[in-house]
């Protein structure tokens, strides 16, 4: 099946460009709230999951071994943009085990945060793992293996003890299979299992209510969370739309962006998991998407309200500082067909 038409693109009064997509919400005992598209279809969520795959570490007692505060918690979740203070946490946490950004194996590149990036290269410094977004979720698994005991090279491999730990977690939190046959390789070369999004958007609903959680894992969540809402700034940066969004609201909303399009979701006071994809893997589209989300199911102030709508609804300009169209939700997609 075609997914609808979930967002569209204005250029003047015409439509230019449209996303099709699928959305998943589904509340903590599994039942789903919303389905729109072919939600059946496997996807790889990418690091939209980096919170789940923190859970290890901190419901096994190694982040409180170490002394991780909750900043560190917090970028153990992130895809940051490498500014300096997400640099110097990520280092933070890796001298707490006991190591240093040798041991990343998340890759190198440029920071994605514009002025980080102009600022590193204007001062004539090369980039390192620690620019990486990903190094904090990397550090973390660093953590996690020297707190197991176990040589931390290695870590990225599919049959390293981390991920096997993290693999395990994953298909506790969401009830499904994590299929080796149905693998791949992340950007930052950890293996990333291609689910549907109704297990995604179920295990975001746990995630965010702790229902259904074995063990100590309804206190790990809540840590995690408390976390982030306390320093939405590390899971992001500085303008990205998942900081913006989490500045505004708190604890009551918990979301977090993947590659291609995806992106996931806690409303802990509803008891929702939100998991959904844009077809074309366009950020754009995605953000859009999980803000129209927002607006169609919490009950939010007029100053949150308009944060929101700026987020959903965002206003494209072109070099002159001249307006010139709109990113939109189709009613499809708000509820108002």
């Amino acid at each position: 099946m075609d997914n609808p038409f979930l967002v569209e693109v204005s250029r003047g009064h015409l439509v230019e460009s449209r996303h099709r997509g699928s959305v998943s919400v589904v509340d903590a005992e599994g039942a789903t709230v919303l389905s729109i598209g072919d939600v059946d279809r496997r996807v790889f969520p990418r690091s939209a999951i980096k919170a789940l795959q923190a859970m290890p570490l901190v419901e096994s007692g190694i982040a409180e071994k170490y002394g991780l505060t909750d900043e560190e918690i917090a970028l153990a979740c992130a895809s940051h943009s490498g500014e300096p203070d997400h640099v110097r946490v990520a280092a933070s946490m890796l001298a707490k085990a006991g190591q240093d950004a040798g041991c990343l194996e998340c890759g190198t590149h440029w920071p994605m945060g514009e002025a980080a990036n102009r600022a590193l290269a204007a001062s004539g410094a090369s980039p390192s793992a620690l620019h990486n977004n990903c190094s904090g979720k990397h550090a973390g698994f660093i953590c996690l293996a020297c707190g197991q005991g176990e040589a931390p090279a290695g870590y990225v491999l599919a049959d390293h003890p981390v991920q096997r730990t993290i693999r395990e977690a994953l298909e506790d939190i969401t009830g499904a299979c994590h299929s080796i046959e149905k693998s791949g390789i992340d950007g930052c070369s950890i293996p990333t299992y291609a689910v549907r999004l109704p297990s995604l958007a179920f295990g975001f609903a746990r995630f965010g209510t702790g229902i259904g959680l074995p063990g100590e894992g309804k206190a790990a969540a809540a840590r995690i969370r408390k976390a982030v809402a306390r320093h939405p700034f590390m899971v992001a940066g500085t303008g990205r739309f998942d900081t913006k969004l989490m500045e505004c609201l708190g604890e009551r909303v918990f979301v977090k962006v993947g590659a291609e399009g995806v992106y996931c979701a806690s409303f802990p006071e509803l008891g929702y998991g939100i998991a959904l994809k844009a077809d074309d893997g366009h950020a754009r589209a995605a953000e859009a998407m999980m803000a129209s989300l927002v607006l169609r199911f919490l009950d939010l102030s007029d100053e949150e309200r308009q944060t929101v709508e700026a987020l959903a609804q965002p206003v494209l300009k072109n070099w002159n500082g001249i307006e010139v169209g709109q990113i939109r939700p189709t009613p499809e997609m708000t509820g108002a067909a």
